[in-house]
């Protein structure tokens, strides 16, 4: 798409131009797009100026004297609640009359939806459309009530008499009296009539009705200010507020229409976050309710610091509070109950116990951890104590060296953990201490050993020493004295939890600090020394995340506008006017940029364009709902397979400092191949770090391949670098993009390889020798069958079949009750496709809907098996199917809800539809033989095979004919191997009793022929189609195909026979021909055992990922292509490279995506704020946004780390 693809299309933009006027007036809709009667507009513009009538009233009786200020404020709230209970009445009475009319008229389909026929100006379509009422009658009295309160105190609020005397002039106080009852009557329409959509949209529904109370509440938060100012003694404060106030209150239309004024629900949850952070030393948390109680007990902390009246008491109080409140308590049931349960929860993970092991600190809340825990609390408040019981006057003497000890730590902590990064000063200049250029686990582990050792060095210091430190500082202060001062209790409750929350934050904080007071020597400022170092420190907390916010919306304001004229497919045509409007108009920019920072709200770049706008202030998370809602699909599996071994990286990361400085809120981005981590942190404190990680979409668009190849370009500046770096090259060349490399990380993962077969699959000689794989593998799986089934295992249970998409899954999962049939039984979605092929030639035997972009290409008849067992069952009408989403592949689609061991079992393709007619009074007896085999060898029981295998209906001489097929040396090796197995111990008189038994050699020639003809392999297999098909189960119709797909387990064994010796047909080809019987032995060894071969699309291979097999192989069909493709999972440890984003500005572009989605309502897949930039990562943002309004694949719910 070009840079000048429309911001929002026609649709879009006249219904963008019908809400917004409605938005900035509070409600009524002047602008339709359709014709109107003209009493539907006087209706709305009497109902939006009877506060102001009713207000009008009280003034004049004020003003003439006949009422006093109070009791004119009564009558005009008394009669504007009369009001709001005739328009509720009448919207109640309407709705009721539209209700029984729509059931009793047909609508007109032809009429525009939006369009309304009014008929007089008090009918029911006209008051519903005008007033269309409440939901809730709790809502009906509660805002009908707060109308006329808001009417009586907005009267009271701007009595020309109280106005003439706070400004001391007339004409002023009659702009402000007009100008406020704007204001006034903006807000009780929205309330009490009709509630326009707010700009300010957190919440994608309103569910109970809060969006018409958040105008009023605004407007009774400025009216409070002046009844504090009213009723309280005369102070200079408060009477410059409470004018500044009343001027501002001009302008509350205005930031209603912005959007800078939050919604309720984000304020509250705004508000308390701030307090948490800034005013009671606490952290963001992950989730609404943790944020409420975090927020209820670090307040009881501050009110108890207040009341307890011993100094010592209120030191011992708050260094123990602050410890504890700092831990994770909330995951102490979860730890408790094992190791990693935090992560099993939402990853199936096979080797899990390895990569995080009991042993390992921290994830498992053990002795040694509650005896850490204990100790450091102890040893903590004995220090506390003791220092501020024992040093007495020589407080201030005592605090200097500690002050110096301070300096130190920050400055060895700070240095340590820059050089754990491969840039360091902010992302500007190449670590040369940091390995590059390096692909092996192993040789980056060997070269990062010294900054192994310098970090947990750095680890000591930060965790162990510099808390200690820092309440040593405090408890020695001499403010201490004064802690019923409220400023002073609630410094004191921030400082001493501060230092365990975020200990570096607190080190840099106290070093500030004691660097001012060095800078002040012998002088006094008294205002700043009369604060007391707790509130110094928590002003210099604030000062400093302030600064950082400007700095990181400064340097993504700089990003927008430079890139929007040097990025060719960037530049639209209005890019040169904008960067001259910004130009010209920098104060007022950098003045959006300060209050965006000061507010913590996002900034807000309009369609990601150069029109910057503050964002309403919002949670770190951006998002209102929980944590780990996703979008999945098939290509899901491979990050919940790697979200456990990530983890562990990530705990030893966040411990070394190879991420920097972990705040809430920041990003990181992790990239893989074709796949991308978003790592989100969350929450913060003493010894853990709670994340979420997100994965995005695999199935790459043209958007997401040109801001991927920009991560992979800025990855390589950084981590392929050479290793000797030079003045003019140790720059970072990409610093002004949103990604700034961090670290890499080792973590467990597949690495994907695609090849194409040609000259493999369609070749004369392969396909020769296929038909002899084919008899050496299933040979092997006919005697290993026996082994199983003489060690007490059934076929469908044991490990090694498992993963190959032919086995029942009751062995895996829970039973459930479903109204089947006993025999019902389920096969896997590879043989499902036979039941419906409606003729061996036709093209039709491939799914009823295919996308051509996808490499490995539709599978053959992939039907729901929901679907396959109602038409299985006679007298079932054929199931429904709801369409798929285009471009995806619907996973569990294939088995829907049923219970896996209710499914009917599928024939195979072709089953007396359209085929040759079987003579049913062929007499039976030609191919039975007698089920008791006479065996020569007692053992030879053991390898048996099935009455019902042996009755091929085929003739004798056919099998005769193929007789030289059986490979009768490789049956004696795997024989005499297996029997070796069976029977426990060597003997040479046993094994070759087995292999001397004709019976049993002619029963296996038998059955494996029978197989042979079966899959109409007789002559060999003559064209790489067939194979494809055979592969995915779409056997061809042959003679015996009926009798073969009668017995289940056969039927499974013949299948994995095939993909077992494609497999070994593609190993031989690739790697050379098997060179003796024990080598093929081996080989067929280990797929049974590390390998899953079959189709990407089954879900076997879904659980074959997740159990983390080491291999997985699976066949495909390109249609475009029209090539055949191989593609083999590798499961190794790999290194993934990690890079920091910009916060801000994926806090910004999330603000206007929340903005276009929700309000502008702009879902267009092709606008402009969606589109590739390389910078900014837009598209890439955009996906990693909660949904609905991004679309993660994966998503995990809040995973907390152990960062000790």
């Amino acid at each position: 798409m070009g840079p000048d693809v429309p911001l929002l299309n026609e649709y879009k933009q006249e219904f963008f131009w019908k809400r917004f006027p409605q938005t900035v007036l509070g409600g009524p809709r002047f602008k339709l797009g359709y014709c109107a009667p003209p009493f539907v507009y006087v209706n709305q513009v009497v109902l939006f100026l009877t506060p102001w009538l009713f207000g009008g009233i009280g003034t004049l009786l004020c003003q003439l004297q006949v009422l006093q200020e109070l009791h004119a404020a009564v009558l005009s709230g008394m009669l504007m609640f009369a009001a709001a209970v005739a328009v509720q009445a009448l919207a109640h009475y309407a709705a009721r009359k539209s209700s029984t009319v729509e059931r009793l008229g047909a609508p007109n389909i032809l009429v525009d939806e939006e369009e309304v026929e009014f008929t007089n100006c008090v009918s029911p379509e006209t008051v519903r459309f005008i007033a269309p009422g409440k939901r809730f009658g709790l809502n009906v009295v509660l805002h009908t009530i707060l109308a006329g309160a808001l009417c009586g105190f907005g009267t009271w609020y701007v009595f020309l008499g109280r106005l003439t005397a706070l400004y001391g002039s007339i004409g002023v106080s009659l702009v402000v009296f007009v100008l406020s009852w704007v204001t006034l009557c903006i807000a009780e329409y929205s309330l009490i009539v009709n509630t326009a959509t707010e700009t300010a949209t957190f919440q994608a529904q309103d569910t109970y009705e809060i969006t018409p109370l958040t105008r009023p509440l605004y407007v009774f938060a400025f009216i409070a200010v002046d009844l504090a100012y009213r009723f309280s003694n005369p102070v200079p404060e408060l009477h410059l507020s409470s004018q500044t106030l009343h001027v501002l209150f001009l302008f509350l239309p205005l930031l209603w229409a912005l959007g800078i004024l939050p919604p309720l629900d984000a304020l509250l949850l705004w508000g308390m976050e701030q307090a948490l952070v800034f005013g009671l030393g606490g952290s963001p948390m992950s989730s609404n309710l943790r944020l409420l109680l975090m927020f209820s007990l670090s307040t009881s902390v501050a009110v108890c610091n207040y009341f307890i009246p011993s100094t010592l008491g209120v030191v011992l109080f708050s260094v123990s509070m602050g410890f504890l409140l700092s831990l994770d308590l909330s995951q102490v049931h979860t730890l408790c109950r094992r190791p990693n349960t935090t992560f099993r929860n939402h990853v199936l993970h096979r080797d899990v116990s390895q990569l995080l092991t009991p042993s390992s600190f921290g994830w498992a809340l053990g002795g040694r951890e509650l005896l850490l825990h204990l100790i450091l609390l102890l040893v903590a408040m004995a220090e506390g104590g003791l220092l501020h019981h024992f040093t007495g006057p020589a407080q201030s003497l005592l605090q200097a060296p500690i002050s110096y000890l301070l300096l130190v730590l920050f400055c060895v902590c700070w240095a340590v953990r820059e050089i754990q990064e491969v840039y360091v000063f902010g992302g500007v200049f190449l670590n040369p201490f940091y390995p590059r250029g390096i692909t092996n686990v192993q040789t980056f582990k060997q070269k990062s050993k010294g900054l192994y050792i310098a970090a947990a060095f750095r680890r000591i210091l930060l965790y162990l020493v510099s808390p200690f430190a820092m309440i040593a500082f405090l408890s020695m202060d001499k403010s201490v004295q004064f802690t019923h001062r409220v400023s002073v209790s609630v410094g004191f409750t921030r400082a001493f939890r501060v230092v365990w929350q975020s200990s570096e934050d607190a080190l840099l904080q106290m070093v500030i600090v004691v660097l001012l007071r060095f800078a002040e020597g012998n002088t006094i400022l008294s205002g700043w020394d009369n604060l007391g170092t707790e509130v110094q420190l928590l002003l210099v907390g604030l000062l400093i995340d302030r600064l950082r916010q400007f700095m990181a919306k400064l340097k993504f304001t700089l990003t927008v506008l430079v890139t929007s004229w040097t990025e060719k497919k960037q530049r639209r045509q209005s890019a040169g006017i904008l960067l001259a409007l910004n130009a010209s108009l920098c104060p007022l920019l950098l003045a959006v940029v300060a209050l965006s920072a000061l507010l913590s709200a996002p900034l807000l770049p309009l369609f990601t364009l150069p029109i910057f706008l503050v964002g309403f202030p919002r949670p770190q998370r951006s998002w209102p709902g929980p944590v780990g809602t996703a979008c999945p699909c098939p290509d899901s599996v491979f990050y919940k397979q790697m979200i456990g071994s990530l983890a562990s990286s990530l705990r030893t990361a966040f411990a070394r400092g190879s991420l920097g400085s972990l705040t809430p809120g920041s990003h990181f981005l992790g990239r893989f191949q074709d796949r991308m981590v978003w790592i989100m942190i969350l929450e913060k404190g003493y010894g853990y770090c709670t994340v979420n990680i997100k994965g995005l979409e695999l199935q790459e668009t043209s958007c997401h391949t040109v801001e991927a190849r920009r991560v992979d370009e800025v990855f390589e500046a950084a981590f392929e670098h050479p290793e000797r770096i030079g003045f003019s090259h140790g720059f970072n060349s990409h610093w002004g993009n949103a990604l700034t490399p961090c670290a890499t990380l080792e973590v467990r993962v597949y690495s994907d390889a695609r090849n194409v077969l040609s000259g493999i699959i369609d070749s004369h000689e392969n396909l020769r020798k296929l038909q002899d794989d084919f008899m050496k593998v299933l040979i092997w799986l006919l005697l290993r069958y026996g082994v199983q089934k003489h060690k007490g295992f059934l076929w469908s249970s044991q490990e090694g079949s498992g993963i190959w998409g032919m086995k029942s899954q009751s062995s895996q999962f829970p039973q459930t009750t479903c109204n089947q049939p006993p025999e019902a039984v389920m096969v896997e979605s590879n043989i499902s496709s036979v039941k419906f092929r409606q003729d061996s030639s036709s093209t039709t035997s491939f799914g009823d809907w295919s996308d051509e972009d996808d490499l490995f290409g539709p599978q053959p008849a992939r039907r729901t098996v929901a679907l396959v067992t109602a038409e299985a069952q006679p007298g079932h009408t054929t199931l429904e199917t709801g369409g798929s989403l285009p471009g995806s592949v619907e996973m569990d689609s294939l088995f829907e809800n049923m219970a896996l061991s209710a499914l009917q079992p599928l024939q195979p393709l072709g089953l007396g539809i359209g085929m040759p007619a079987v003579d049913k009074g062929l007499n039976p007896e030609l191919f039975r033989e007698n089920p008791h085999l006479n065996f020569s060898c007692p053992y030879s029981e053991i390898f048996n095979l099935p009455p019902g295998w042996r009755t091929a209906p085929l003739l004798p001489s056919c099998l005769l004919s193929l007789r030289p097929l059986f490979p009768e040396e490789w049956f004696r090796f795997t024989l005499g191997r297996f029997g070796v197995a069976v029977q426990g111990q060597t003997s040479e008189d046993m094994n070759k009793a087995l292999k001397e038994d004709e019976v049993l050699k002619e029963l296996h020639v038998k059955v494996a022929l029978s197989c042979l003809i079966s899959l109409g392999a007789e002559t060999a297999f003559n064209s790489p189609s067939y194979i494809y098909r055979v592969y995915c189960g779409d056997v061809p119709w042959t003679e015996g195909l009926d009798w073969l797909s009668s017995s289940k387990e056969l039927y499974q064994l013949t299948l994995k026979a095939f993909r077992l010796s494609f497999k070994l047909l593609f190993d031989q080809a690739s790697l050379g021909a098997m060179e003796s019987h024990e080598e093929l032995f081996s080989t067929l060894e280990d797929y049974e055992r590390d390998w899953y071969i079959g189709l990407v699309t089954e879900k076997g291979w879904h659980d074959g990922v997740l159990q983390e097999k080491p291999f997985l192989f699976s066949l495909g069909h390109d249609l475009a292509m029209g090539t055949y493709t191989g593609r083999v999972l590798t499961l190794q440890e790999q290194l993934v490279q990690v890079g920091h984003l910009n916060g801000e500005g994926v806090r910004g572009q999330w603000a206007n995506l929340s903005w276009e989605l929700l309000y502008a309502t702009n879902d267009d897949e092709e606008r402009y704020s969606i589109q590739a930039h390389p910078f900014m990562l837009r598209n890439l943002t955009v996906q990693a946004a909660d949904p609905p309004l991004g679309y993660p694949i994966y998503s995990s719910a809040p995973l907390h780390f152990p960062c000790l």
